[in-house]
C-alpha cells in the first residue's frame, strides 16, 4: 500500500463573493450534469526543480492562458472522475479515492506527467469538498457532488516534448441523478468504424484524447437511434471492449456473469473492479476474459445471456436493452430492468450513500 499521508502544504482563501443560500437552494433542487460550478477550485504547480507548490484553495476563477500553452496544441493532459456522498446523519463521504488517485498515477506514467502522491490527491480532493460542504447535496434521489481532478501541461511552449511546467486542479459541480425517470435499458450502437484505443495506445489512461475521439462513434450511435457506442478491439475488430464512457457485464442464465478482460486498451474502471467484488459477495461468479461481439450476439438469442449492464461513476449502473449495428440488432427493446442489474445497482449505492453496511472498507469520510 501507498502511504497515505500529505505532504502538501495547502493554503485556503476563502471566495469573498460566493452564491447566496437562495441561488444555491435553487441549484441544488436541479442541479443537472456539469452545468454549475462550486465557489473554489483547488489549484498547485509542478515544476522539475521545485515539485508541487503553492497548494491552494481559492476562489473558483477563470484561468489565464497564453495562445502558446503546451495542453492546447499537444493534448498532455489526464484527468478522474469522482462523487461526494452526504448520508443521512449530514457527514459526507468519498468512495475509494485512493484508487482514483493510483489511477491518476497511472495516467500520468502513461502522458510523461509528473506523479501526484496519492496522499497528496486524496488531501487535494478533501480540502476542496471542506471547503463547499454546503454544496454537497441531500442523498434524496442519487444526489451527489461531483468532483473533477485533472492535471495539464501548461508551460508556455511550441516544442514536443513533456512539459516543465504542469498544472493540477479539483473543481467540482453537484449532480442530479443520472436516470431522472427511473433506471431505464440503453441501446447499444456496434461502433464497426471506429477505435477508441489501439494496444500500446493510450486506451487504459483517463485522458481527454480517448474521449475526443469516442465522439464522432457516439455522433453516429445517436444518428442511429441508440444511446451510447461499444467499441471493439483494433486487431481483429470481434472483441468487445467497452462503452465511450462505460464498462460493460454479461449476466448468464446459470448466474455468472463475464467481464471484458483489461487488454490494455480498457480503462481500469473503479466501478468495475468494486463490482467484480460485489458480486462475488452477492453469490454470482465473475469472469474476466475475451468476450467476442458473437458471443454477445449469440449469447441473447439463446437465452444463455439474460442481462447486459455497463458501470461507471456517472450512472453507477446502467442496463444495456438492444445493441444495434450496420444490418441488424438483437436484445430485448423492453423497458425492463433485469433482476441481478437490480441488484448489483442497489448494493452499490446503498454503500456510497451510507444506507448499508461498508464491509468493503470503501468509503472516505471527509466532513
Amino acid at each position: 500500500m501507498h502511504s497515505m499521508d500529505s505532504h502538501l502544504q495547502i493554503e485556503v482563501s476563502p471566495n469573498p463573493d460566493p452564491v447566496s443560500p437562495e441561488r444555491l437552494a435553487e441549484i441544488l433542487a436541479n442541479p443537472g450534469f456539469g452545468l454549475h460550478f462550486t465557489d473554489h477550485m483547488f489549484v498547485t504547480e509542478w515544476t522539475p526543480d521545485r515539485g508541487w507548490h503553492d497548494a491552494r484553495v481559492t476562489a473558483y476563477a477563470p484561468i489565464l492562458m497564453d495562445p502558446a500553452t503546451a495542453v492546447l496544441h499537444y493534448a498532455q493532459e489526464i484527468f478522474e472522475g469522482m462523487k461526494a456522498y452526504r448520508h443521512d446523519d449530514g457527514s459526507v463521504w468519498t468512495f475509494r479515492p485512493e484508487e482514483n488517485a493510483a489511477r491518476m498515477v497511472r495516467s500520468a506514467k502513461r502522458l510523461a506527467l509528473p506523479e501526484l502522491p496519492l496522499g497528496d490527491f486524496v488531501a487535494s480532493v478533501d480540502a476542496l469538498i471542506k471547503e463547499d460542504e454546503q454544496w454537497v447535496p441531500d442523498a434524496a434521489g442519487e444526489k451527489s457532488l461531483y468532483v473533477r481532478p485533472f492535471m495539464f501541461a501548461s508551460e508556455k511552449f511550441l516544442g514536443v516534448r513533456p512539459a516543465k511546467h504542469v498544472t493540477y486542479m479539483v473543481i467540482a459541480s453537484p449532480a442530479g441523478a443520472y436516470f431522472p425517470r427511473g433506471v431505464k435499458p440503453v441501446s447499444i450502437w456496434l461502433s464497426e468504424e471506429y477505435s477508441r484505443a489501439g494496444v500500446g495506445g493510450t486506451g487504459a489512461a483517463k485522458t481527454g484524447g480517448n474521449y475526443a475521439s469516442s465522439l464522432i462513434a457516439q455522433q453516429e450511435a445517436t444518428e442511429n437511434g441508440c444511446d451510447q457506442v461499444a467499441f471493439l478491439d483494433t486487431v481483429e475488430k470481434k472483441w468487445v471492449e467497452e462503452l465511450g464512457g462505460m464498462n460493460l457485464y454479461f449476466v448468464y442464465d446459470d448466474g455468472s456473469i463475464v467481464t471484458p478482460e483489461l487488454s490494455g486498451s480498457i480503462l481500469e474502471g473503479i466501478t468495475r473492479s468494486s463490482i467484480m467484488e460485489l458480486c462475488g459477495k452477492l453469490g454470482h461468479k465473475v469472469e474476466e476474459r475475451r468476450f467476442s461481439v458473437d458471443e454477445w450476439r449469440e449469447g441473447v438469442a439463446s437465452g444463455r445471456i439474460v442481462e447486459v449492464f455497463a458501470c461507471g461513476t456517472a450512472a453507477v449502473v446502467t442496463p444495456v436493452g438492444r445493441l444495434r449495428w450496420r444490418g441488424g440488432e438483437c436484445g430485448s427493446g423492453g423497458d425492463e430492468t433485469g433482476p441481478v442489474t437490480l441488484e448489483v445497482r442497489q448494493a452499490l449505492v446503498d454503500i456510497q450513500y451510507g444506507r448499508a453496511e461498508d464491509t468493503f472498507g470503501w468509503m472516505h469520510r471527509v466532513v
